[in-house]
Protein backbone atom coordinates (compact mmCIF):
# COMPACT_ATOMS: atom_id res chain seq x y z
CA UNK A 1 0.00 0.00 0.00
CA UNK A 2 2.56 2.62 0.89
CA UNK A 3 4.40 2.00 -2.44
CA UNK A 4 1.67 2.23 -4.31
CA UNK A 5 0.87 5.68 -2.54
CA UNK A 6 4.42 6.74 -3.01
CA UNK A 7 4.26 6.39 -6.69
CA UNK A 8 1.60 9.69 -6.48
CA UNK A 9 4.31 11.29 -3.81
CA UNK A 10 2.33 14.81 -4.56
CA UNK A 11 -0.79 14.23 -6.11
CA UNK A 12 -1.28 17.62 -8.46
CA UNK A 13 0.78 19.47 -6.24
CA UNK A 14 3.13 20.82 -8.35
CA UNK A 15 1.96 24.12 -9.61
CA UNK A 16 3.47 25.54 -13.15
CA UNK A 17 4.55 29.12 -13.45
CA UNK A 18 1.46 31.25 -12.85
CA UNK A 19 -0.58 28.97 -10.99
CA UNK A 20 -1.11 28.54 -6.74
CA UNK A 21 -0.61 26.26 -4.66
CA UNK A 22 -3.11 22.97 -5.79
CA UNK A 23 -2.68 23.58 -9.24
CA UNK A 24 -5.33 27.12 -9.32
CA UNK A 25 -4.52 30.09 -11.53
CA UNK A 26 -4.05 32.85 -9.06
CA UNK A 27 -7.22 34.96 -9.72
CA UNK A 28 -6.38 38.40 -11.68
CA UNK A 29 -8.91 41.52 -11.74
CA UNK A 30 -11.93 40.83 -13.90
CA UNK A 31 -11.17 37.48 -14.27
CA UNK A 32 -12.36 35.61 -11.21
CA UNK A 33 -15.44 33.88 -13.08
CA UNK A 34 -12.75 32.73 -15.96
CA UNK A 35 -10.55 30.86 -13.38
CA UNK A 36 -13.90 29.58 -11.39
CA UNK A 37 -15.02 28.05 -13.83
CA UNK A 38 -11.76 26.71 -15.46
CA UNK A 39 -10.82 25.34 -11.81
CA UNK A 40 -14.10 23.86 -11.74
CA UNK A 41 -13.33 21.52 -14.88
CA UNK A 42 -9.80 20.82 -13.48
CA UNK A 43 -11.11 19.65 -10.33
CA UNK A 44 -13.66 17.15 -12.15
CA UNK A 45 -11.29 15.88 -14.54
CA UNK A 46 -8.99 14.91 -11.81
CA UNK A 47 -11.34 14.06 -9.30
CA UNK A 48 -11.05 9.83 -10.11
CA UNK A 49 -7.18 10.27 -9.28
CA UNK A 50 -7.46 11.99 -6.76
CA UNK A 51 -10.20 9.52 -5.81
CA UNK A 52 -8.04 6.52 -6.11
CA UNK A 53 -5.06 8.29 -4.49
CA UNK A 54 -7.34 8.37 -1.29
CA UNK A 55 -8.01 5.03 -0.88
CA UNK A 56 -4.75 3.63 -1.25
CA UNK A 57 -3.75 6.53 1.18
CA UNK A 58 -6.26 4.98 3.63
CA UNK A 59 -5.15 1.25 3.14
CA UNK A 60 -8.10 -0.05 1.07
CA UNK A 61 -6.99 -2.96 -1.27
CA UNK A 62 -9.70 -4.70 -2.51
CA UNK A 63 -7.85 -6.27 -5.43
CA UNK A 64 -4.46 -9.05 -4.69
CA UNK A 65 -1.53 -8.07 -6.57
CA UNK A 66 -0.10 -9.39 -9.74
CA UNK A 67 2.97 -11.11 -10.16
CA UNK A 68 5.56 -9.47 -12.60
CA UNK A 69 9.12 -8.59 -13.01
CA UNK A 70 11.02 -5.76 -12.56
CA UNK A 71 14.19 -4.23 -14.54
CA UNK A 72 16.45 -6.94 -13.67
CA UNK A 73 14.25 -9.75 -14.56
CA UNK A 74 12.92 -10.87 -10.83
CA UNK A 75 9.48 -11.83 -10.33
CA UNK A 76 7.93 -9.54 -7.87
CA UNK A 77 4.44 -8.89 -6.85
CA UNK A 78 2.57 -5.58 -7.81
CA UNK A 79 -0.37 -3.51 -6.50
CA UNK A 80 -3.27 -2.31 -8.46
CA UNK A 81 -1.80 0.92 -10.95
CA UNK A 82 -4.81 3.61 -11.51
CA UNK A 83 -6.62 2.28 -14.33
CA UNK A 84 -7.20 -1.39 -12.50
CA UNK A 85 -8.42 0.64 -9.48
CA UNK A 86 -10.71 2.73 -11.16
CA UNK A 87 -12.19 -0.54 -13.32
CA UNK A 88 -13.04 -1.98 -10.04
CA UNK A 89 -14.77 0.88 -8.57
CA UNK A 90 -16.70 1.56 -11.95
CA UNK A 91 -17.82 -2.28 -11.33
CA UNK A 92 -19.17 -1.73 -7.98
CA UNK A 93 -20.26 2.03 -8.50
CA UNK A 94 -20.83 2.54 -11.94
CA UNK A 95 -19.31 5.03 -14.14
CA UNK A 96 -20.46 7.86 -11.96
CA UNK A 97 -18.84 6.49 -8.63
CA UNK A 98 -15.65 7.58 -10.36
CA UNK A 99 -17.06 11.02 -8.81
CA UNK A 100 -18.17 10.30 -5.46
CA UNK A 101 -17.22 13.35 -3.34
CA UNK A 102 -17.20 15.88 -6.52
CA UNK A 103 -19.49 18.56 -5.38
CA UNK A 104 -18.12 19.14 -1.83
CA UNK A 105 -14.74 19.61 -3.69
CA UNK A 106 -15.70 21.59 -6.26
CA UNK A 107 -17.13 24.60 -3.61
CA UNK A 108 -13.85 23.70 -1.76
CA UNK A 109 -12.33 24.91 -4.93
CA UNK A 110 -14.39 27.71 -5.37
CA UNK A 111 -14.15 28.93 -1.73
CA UNK A 112 -10.06 29.00 -2.02
CA UNK A 113 -10.15 30.78 -5.55
CA UNK A 114 -12.56 33.13 -4.76
CA UNK A 115 -10.66 34.27 -1.04
CA UNK A 116 -7.63 34.00 -2.79
CA UNK A 117 -8.78 36.31 -5.30
CA UNK A 118 -10.06 38.63 -2.09
CA UNK A 119 -7.07 38.76 -0.23
CA UNK A 120 -5.76 39.49 -2.94
CA UNK A 121 -7.14 42.74 -3.47
CA UNK A 122 -7.52 43.49 0.37
CA UNK A 123 -4.02 43.42 0.68
CA UNK A 124 -2.52 44.05 -2.96
CA UNK A 125 1.21 42.75 -3.77
CA UNK A 126 1.84 45.72 -5.23
CA UNK A 127 2.42 47.28 -1.86
CA UNK A 128 5.06 44.66 -0.72
CA UNK A 129 6.56 44.86 -3.68
CA UNK A 130 8.69 48.23 -2.98
CA UNK A 131 11.60 47.07 -1.40
CA UNK A 132 14.09 47.57 -3.70
CA UNK A 133 15.39 49.83 -6.42
CA UNK A 134 17.42 46.86 -8.25
CA UNK A 135 15.53 46.52 -11.75
CA UNK A 136 17.27 43.02 -12.45
CA UNK A 137 16.12 39.51 -12.94
CA UNK A 138 17.89 38.60 -10.09
CA UNK A 139 15.48 39.91 -7.66
CA UNK A 140 16.68 40.56 -4.22
CA UNK A 141 16.13 37.98 -1.78
CA UNK A 142 14.03 40.29 0.75
CA UNK A 143 11.71 40.96 -2.57
CA UNK A 144 11.10 37.35 -2.48
CA UNK A 145 10.19 36.74 0.99
CA UNK A 146 8.05 39.78 0.95
CA UNK A 147 6.19 38.19 -2.18
CA UNK A 148 6.33 34.96 -0.79
CA UNK A 149 4.58 36.45 2.50
CA UNK A 150 2.08 37.92 0.18
CA UNK A 151 1.44 34.20 -1.29
CA UNK A 152 1.74 32.84 2.28
CA UNK A 153 -1.12 35.02 3.81
CA UNK A 154 -3.64 34.06 0.74
CA UNK A 155 -3.20 30.53 0.97
CA UNK A 156 -3.62 30.20 4.88
CA UNK A 157 -6.66 32.31 4.45
CA UNK A 158 -8.26 30.11 1.34
CA UNK A 159 -7.17 26.78 3.28
CA UNK A 160 -9.06 28.12 6.35
CA UNK A 161 -12.11 28.90 4.40
CA UNK A 162 -12.17 26.05 2.19
CA UNK A 163 -10.84 23.37 4.74
CA UNK A 164 -14.68 22.15 5.86
CA UNK A 165 -15.96 21.42 2.75
CA UNK A 166 -12.60 19.36 1.59
CA UNK A 167 -13.02 17.38 5.11
CA UNK A 168 -17.07 16.20 3.69
CA UNK A 169 -15.37 15.27 -0.02
CA UNK A 170 -12.67 13.19 1.70
CA UNK A 171 -15.38 10.96 4.19
CA UNK A 172 -17.99 10.82 0.98
CA UNK A 173 -14.80 9.21 -0.99
CA UNK A 174 -13.72 6.89 1.99
CA UNK A 175 -17.43 5.90 2.43
CA UNK A 176 -16.95 3.41 -0.83
CA UNK A 177 -14.97 1.07 1.86
CA UNK A 178 -17.94 0.31 3.72
CA UNK A 179 -20.58 0.79 1.16
CA UNK A 180 -22.15 3.94 3.76
CA UNK A 181 -24.27 6.91 3.26
CA UNK A 182 -23.64 8.73 6.23
CA UNK A 183 -22.25 11.76 4.48
CA UNK A 184 -24.27 11.49 1.53
CA UNK A 185 -24.75 15.50 0.50
CA UNK A 186 -23.32 18.93 1.13
CA UNK A 187 -25.92 20.25 3.88
CA UNK A 188 -26.45 17.12 5.44
CA UNK A 189 -23.11 16.20 6.25
CA UNK A 190 -22.33 19.91 7.35
CA UNK A 191 -25.13 19.55 9.38
CA UNK A 192 -24.18 15.89 10.88
CA UNK A 193 -20.61 16.87 11.61
CA UNK A 194 -21.54 19.88 13.49
CA UNK A 195 -23.87 17.93 15.63
CA UNK A 196 -21.30 14.99 16.01
CA UNK A 197 -18.00 17.28 16.44
CA UNK A 198 -19.02 20.76 16.67
CA UNK A 199 -17.18 23.49 15.20
CA UNK A 200 -13.78 21.55 15.24
CA UNK A 201 -15.06 18.70 13.20
CA UNK A 202 -14.84 20.89 10.19
CA UNK A 203 -11.07 21.78 10.69
CA UNK A 204 -9.73 18.38 11.50
CA UNK A 205 -6.43 17.91 9.75
CA UNK A 206 -6.14 21.28 9.12
CA UNK A 207 -2.76 22.13 10.80
CA UNK A 208 -0.40 19.75 8.40
CA UNK A 209 -2.43 21.15 5.49
CA UNK A 210 -0.97 24.19 6.31
CA UNK A 211 1.80 23.24 7.82
CA UNK A 212 2.99 21.26 4.17
CA UNK A 213 1.46 24.79 2.12
CA UNK A 214 3.69 26.79 4.08
CA UNK A 215 7.22 24.57 3.66
CA UNK A 216 6.02 24.01 -0.16
CA UNK A 217 6.00 28.13 -0.73
CA UNK A 218 9.12 28.95 1.30
CA UNK A 219 10.82 26.20 0.03
CA UNK A 220 9.89 26.27 -3.35
CA UNK A 221 10.34 30.05 -3.71
CA UNK A 222 13.71 30.67 -1.92
CA UNK A 223 15.20 27.82 -3.73
CA UNK A 224 14.04 28.56 -6.80
CA UNK A 225 15.45 32.10 -5.83
CA UNK A 226 19.12 30.98 -5.32
CA UNK A 227 19.26 28.56 -8.14
CA UNK A 228 18.37 31.58 -10.87
CA UNK A 229 20.64 33.90 -8.78
CA UNK A 230 23.90 31.67 -8.26
CA UNK A 231 23.24 28.84 -11.21
CA UNK A 232 22.45 30.67 -14.12
CA UNK A 233 24.95 32.32 -15.91
CA UNK A 234 23.14 35.66 -17.44
CA UNK A 235 26.06 34.98 -20.00
CA UNK A 236 23.93 32.02 -21.42
CA UNK A 237 21.46 32.11 -24.12
CA UNK A 238 18.81 30.77 -23.06
CA UNK A 239 19.18 32.02 -19.50
CA UNK A 240 15.40 33.77 -19.21
CA UNK A 241 14.04 30.45 -20.37
CA UNK A 242 15.71 28.36 -17.51
CA UNK A 243 14.86 30.48 -15.27
CA UNK A 244 11.17 30.39 -15.97
CA UNK A 245 11.10 27.13 -15.58
CA UNK A 246 13.17 27.00 -12.42
CA UNK A 247 10.25 27.68 -10.06
CA UNK A 248 7.94 24.97 -11.39
CA UNK A 249 10.83 22.43 -11.45
CA UNK A 250 11.20 23.25 -7.96
CA UNK A 251 7.37 22.61 -7.32
CA UNK A 252 7.54 19.13 -8.39
CA UNK A 253 11.05 18.49 -5.95
CA UNK A 254 9.40 20.25 -2.90
CA UNK A 255 6.09 18.42 -3.33
CA UNK A 256 7.91 14.96 -2.68
CA UNK A 257 8.72 16.60 0.78
CA UNK A 258 5.63 18.33 1.54
CA UNK A 259 3.70 15.10 0.73
CA UNK A 260 3.99 13.70 4.17
CA UNK A 261 1.52 17.08 5.57
CA UNK A 262 -1.43 15.94 3.16
CA UNK A 263 -1.38 12.57 3.51
CA UNK A 264 -1.15 12.91 7.93
CA UNK A 265 -4.08 15.84 6.78
CA UNK A 266 -6.15 13.37 5.07
CA UNK A 267 -5.89 10.78 7.37
CA UNK A 268 -7.02 12.98 10.61
CA UNK A 269 -9.72 14.27 8.22
CA UNK A 270 -11.32 10.44 7.44
CA UNK A 271 -10.10 9.22 11.35
CA UNK A 272 -12.60 8.65 13.94
CA UNK A 273 -16.09 9.99 11.64
CA UNK A 274 -18.06 7.06 12.78
CA UNK A 275 -17.92 5.33 8.92
CA UNK A 276 -16.16 1.92 8.71
CA UNK A 277 -13.02 2.76 6.75
CA UNK A 278 -12.30 4.72 10.27
CA UNK A 279 -12.42 2.42 12.35
CA UNK A 280 -9.58 0.47 10.89
CA UNK A 281 -7.50 3.76 11.15
CA UNK A 282 -5.61 3.83 14.39
CA UNK A 283 -6.44 6.69 16.96
CA UNK A 284 -3.18 8.94 16.80
CA UNK A 285 -2.20 12.71 17.65
CA UNK A 286 -1.23 14.92 15.52
CA UNK A 287 2.77 14.43 16.20
CA UNK A 288 2.03 10.61 16.10
CA UNK A 289 0.74 10.79 12.64
CA UNK A 290 3.32 12.96 11.49
CA UNK A 291 6.18 10.19 12.42
CA UNK A 292 4.10 7.73 11.03
CA UNK A 293 3.73 9.76 7.79
CA UNK A 294 7.58 10.29 7.65
CA UNK A 295 8.43 6.47 8.57
CA UNK A 296 6.73 5.35 5.23
CA UNK A 297 9.06 4.31 2.82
Amino acid sequence: MAAAAAALPGGLRAPPAGLGVGGRPEPVEGSECLFVVLGAGFTALSHPLLYVKLLIQVGHEPLPPTIGRNVLGRKVLYLPGFFTYARHIVEVDGKMGLFRGLAPRILSSTLSTVTRGTVKKVFPVEDMEHVSNKDDVKTSLRKVMKETSHEMLMQCMSRVISHPLHVISMRCMVQFVGREVKYSGVFSSIGRIFKEEGILGFFVGLVPHILGDVVFLWCCNILAHFINTYAVDDNFSQASVIRSYTKFVMGIAVSMLTYPFLLVGDLMAVNNCGIHMAHLLPELSLPEWAIAALCCP
